[in-house]
């Protein structure tokens, strides 16, 4: 059985997935009464729907080590996780494609200020995360499927992050 390693989550390494979302850069707004972290992102929707924004809420803490055998993406829109309170929580993502290559699956943990939009076709877990936390979720909205699932044929275990 493989297992997987946790490694920090920096904007270079998520990079084939998505986008690292955290404070960086910035400009002021607002008469200088504010900072703009800018480009952040870009959500990449299939039209006509547009993006809706949600708060999702993890019911249930994720206990290390994690086994896991399904991983899903979105093929119609990006989707974009945003902490709303200061939290670490962990991502494990693979290339896109029409299958998963398990070997191709690597995880990653945030600093705790960090959120992630990942690429349109991204295979990834479901949010791994501790019960209570809170996201602000933004995604496709509209009625056609958007979430396909892929089983792998042997689960894979994810190490606790250091």
């Amino acid at each position: 059985m493989r297992v997987i390693q946790v490694q920090p989550l920096t904007r270079e390494a998520f990079a084939p997935f998505g986008d690292v979302i955290e404070a960086g850069a910035s400009a002021a707004m607002n008469a200088g009464r504010f900072e703009r972290s800018v480009a952040q992102t870009t959500l990449d929707m299939a039209p006509p729907h547009p993006a809706s924004v949600d708060v999702t809420t993890c019911k249930e803490t994720t206990v290390f080590p994690y086994q896991f055998d399904v991983l899903e993406r979105h093929p119609l829109g990006s989707q974009a996780f945003v902490p709303l309170s200061e939290f670490v929580f962990v991502v494990v993502v693979a290339p896109g494609g029409n299958e998963v290559n398990p070997d191709a699956v690597c995880a990653f943990v945030t600093n705790g200020r960090q959120g992630i939009n990942y690429h349109r076709g991204t295979w990834h877990t479901p949010m791994i995360a501790t019960a209570g936390q809170q996201f602000l979720l933004i995604e496709r909205s509209g009625e056609e499927a958007n979430c396909e699932e892929r089983r792998l044929a042997a689960p894979l275990t994810l190490a606790a992050p250091a």
